[in-house]
């Protein structure tokens, strides 16, 4: 009998030696030692008894040992053969009482390599067991620069707290991502109970997901995890069988394969043109009515509390008068957190609206979630860089107004001092900020801009204007309008010379403009045409000052000159004949770009990470932020924590 399952493995072994060499792969199972002898070593750490997954055993610790096996450790040799009937031996040993002798093993980039006990693997890969017991120790390559060995030390330290081997992610910052969804700090040490509930819905996934196919997208099955741990909080998982988590998963499949495609968003920086109807048409559609759309937008704050929802609000506000009353909508205001978040998008499903708009990036989870159960329902999240197949996001090319306002400070600073107060470090706030550098070292290049973030632990009873002011700094540039309870001006950017401050411009979200346009394209059929167009990508609206979502309101204690310069740059941005990131560009760690042709791609503009070398100060950690605003940044923070060992 156990010849037989020999013969069955050998022949699963030629196989594997013959689609191998028709795909002109190599035909020999990997030997550590090979791939150590041109390879840099930090140490070795024994990890003592291990459960290794057999999926990570790739190959021998020795060159010698490879002749006998092909890639996926089934035996070549023939059946008249010792090694054979050794095999044999260890296969009736498994099916009597299994095989519990440890083998001995090296971990080297998250895979195992093995020194005693070959065979042994042979037939316990043979069988499809999960796991093989070993005494592995982890040979660590030294630190480099790549993302592989960013990965690998992530990992380090993600084991050091967890002891888990059996996780791994392909997108750096995932392992303090999954610690965020699990209500862990940043790698605290993990309870027995932890790893035992964590193994078990990871398996319930695992066994879903490869079920469905996901096999065959290019992902792990830890990024697979966190897509769905983005929608289904981790203790919903906790308490899912495993066919509720099969029914999810067919839920949002479409995810998955945007995910695996690795599509960038289709980025719209214009809104379609509205298409006119013809007289007859008009005719025709004068004795209608015209149906009511019912849209809702759900806020963190209030308009009383917070400059960025009362500007939406004025939004919202202005679709009374734009559609003539056949445009209802209704603000559910005050809503903080993903589960409050959840329950007012479903509430105003409940209430009837049809088109709903969230209007902070903290809110993207709850609105991938209603959308995955609400196909029904168009839901967009006022954020940026964010790809996701059932909704789509919004946000506006601020940074155009920023460069203005820049140059504007550049030509009126005596100090050659310039402040810049920011709140959360997310995609989009460093373009701002950078375009506002870019701007003010066109006309000025000695200026300095001194950077402050008002989202800081050690700035929540800081008076920033106070500080900058102390430095030198009698322009700053503020939040971008005021909050009604608090009357400021503190806004746009002002001069301040220890009395009251004078604005002299401010950046001004012409949100009203912004939805009208999106509502007609649904109202048009552009919204239903742009879907057909872009099936295989996620779609992101990018609006800026071509499409009057953007402006800036200047004051006219301006110089004629000064404003005339203004002017002049404002109608070449809006008829993308210059752009602020345009040429070379010069950061704190030295050249962007080098080519004065060059013009940065919208992606590389959303994601910037970096500061011009003009600014004084840095983009804070999530650590050193405020819990509020950490939340947001856990959304669409663009600088990731460093690992450490």
């Amino acid at each position: 009998m156990s010849m037989e399952q020999y013969r069955a493995a050998q022949k699963a072994g030629k196989k594997e030696l013959q689609t191998l060499a028709t795909q002109k792969l190599p035909t020999e199972m990997p030997a550590l030692d090979a791939i150590l002898e041109h390879t840099d070593i930090s140490g070795e750490i024994p990890l003592g008894l291990v459960d290794i997954p057999t999926e990570l055993i790739v190959g021998t610790k020795t060159i010698g040992r490879t002749s006998s096996f092909a890639p996926n450790f089934m035996p070549i040799l023939g059946e008249n053969t010792e090694f054979a009937a050794k095999w044999a031996a260890l296969c009736d040993a498994h099916l009597r009482e299994g095989i519990r002798d440890p083998i001995v093993a090296y971990e080297y980039m998250n895979h195992y390599y093995v020194q005693e006990g070959n065979k042994r693997v042979s037939v316990l890969k043979f069988f499809d067991a999960i796991s093989v017991p070993g005494y592995v120790t982890r040979i660590i390559p030294a630190r480099e620069d790549t993302k592989e060995s960013r990965l690998y030390y992530e990992f380090l330290e993600f084991y050091n707290a967890t002891s888990i081997n059996y996780l791994f992610f392909s997108k750096e910052g995932s392992y303090l991502h999954l610690a965020y969804h699990l209500g862990h700090r940043r790698y605290e040490r993990w309870s027995m109970d932890d790893r035992i509930i964590f193994r078990s819905c990871y398996n319930r996934f695992a066994d879903a997901f490869k079920e469905l196919g996901g096999d065959r997208l290019h992902m792990t099955v830890g990024d697979a995890m966190l897509i769905y741990l983005d929608l289904f909080d981790y203790d919903q998982l906790k308490d899912e069988t495993p066919s509720e988590i099969k029914e999810n998963l067919k839920k949002m499949w479409a995810e998955f394969e945007l995910k695996n495609a690795q599509e960038t968003p289709s980025v719209k920086f214009d809104p379609s043109p509205v298409q006119k109807k013809n007289i007859l048409t008009k005719l025709l559609s004068a004795s209608e009515e015209e149906p009511i759309t019912r849209i809702a937008f759900i806020n963190r704050k209030t308009p009383e509390t917070s400059s960025w929802t009362y500007a939406h609000e004025l939004g919202r506000l202005y679709l009374k008068d734009a559609f003539h009353g056949t445009v209802q909508s209704k603000a559910y205001d005050d809503i903080s957190g993903t589960d409050n978040a959840i329950a007012a998008i479903e509430q105003a499903i409940a209430d009837g609206y049809e088109m709903i708009f969230t209007t902070s990036p903290e809110f993207l989870s709850a609105s991938l979630r209603a959308a995955v159960n609400h196909p029904e329902v168009k839901i967009l999240n006022c954020s940026l860089n964010s790809s996701h197949k059932y909704i789509r996001t919004y946000y506006g090319r601020m940074y155009e107004a920023k460069f203005l306002i820049g140059v504007l400070a550049g030509i009126m600073t005596d100090t050659n001092k310039i402040g810049y107060i920011a709140d959360y470090p997310i995609y989009g706030m460093t373009a701002n900020i950078n375009a506002f550098a870019l701007g003010v070292k066109m006309v000025n290049p000695k200026a300095k801009i001194y950077l402050e973030w008002s989202t800081l632990k050690e700035n929540e009873h800081v008076d920033l204007t106070a500080k900058l002011y102390s430095v030198g700094a009698t322009y700053i540039s503020h939040q971008d309008m005021i909050i009604p309870r608090k009357i400021t001006r503190q806004f746009g950017l002002f001069r301040v010379n220890g009395e009251t401050p004078v604005n002299l411009a401010f950046p001004a979200w012409n949100w009203g403009k912004y939805y009208e346009r999106i509502i007609r394209n649904v109202q048009n059929g552009i919204w239903n045409t742009e879907e057909k167009s872009d099936a295989n990508k996620a779609l992101h609206y990018w609006w800026g000052m071509s499409s009057d979502v953007i402006d800036v309101v200047w004051s006219s204690a301006i110089p004629d000159e000064t404003r005339h310069l203004l002017d002049t740059l404002s109608n070449a941005i809006r008829n993308y004949e210059f752009n602020p990131f345009d040429g070379i560009l010069h950061s704190q760690q030295g050249l962007v770009s080098k080519d004065a042709t060059h013009s940065l791609s919208p992606h590389e503009i959303i994601s910037i990470d970096w500061l011009t070398d003009n600014i004084v100060g840095r983009i804070p950690t999530a650590d050193e932020l405020r819990e509020d605003a950490q939340n947001v940044v856990r959304q669409e923070g663009i600088r990731k924590e460093e690992p450490t060992l």
